[in-house]
């Protein structure tokens, strides 16, 4: 089977939908279409639990089920945009702290075993 390019492949942006997504997704594919997603994901990122759900699709397919109708120019599901920033600032940090109990380097505090009687 030739390369298929991602441009090329039948799901929008398929490399970034959830399983769940493309687990409904795909039952519009032919077995045709399904073996071209798999050959895909078998030059590209190897997804095991993509591919097991490509390949028991097919099977379904050669077993007598059919694709449902579906429309696979919808956009898929993307995550919000990032809020951008840190609130953090001058006016919001922690305030500076004492040293250690455990001494520093100017004045090291002796371990608890050296306590003499």
């Amino acid at each position: 089977m030739p390369r298929v390019h991602r441009s090329d492949l039948v799901l929008p942006d398929y490399e970034n939908l959830p399983l769940g997504t493309l687990q409904h997704r795909i039952r519009s594919l032919s077995e045709e279409q399904l073996r071209e997603l798999v050959a895909y994901e078998e030059a590209h990122a190897q997804r095991t639990p993509v591919l097991e759900l490509l390949n028991q699709r097919i099977r379904s397919l050669q077993e007598g089920g059919r694709p449902s109708s579906g429309d696979q120019s919808a956009t898929p599901e993307t995550a919000p945009p990032a809020s951008g920033g840190s609130p953090v600032g001058e006016a919001s940090q922690s305030p500076s702290s004492n040293p250690p109990p455990h001494g520093v380097p100017a004045q090291p505090a002796r371990p608890k075993g050296d306590r003499q009687p």
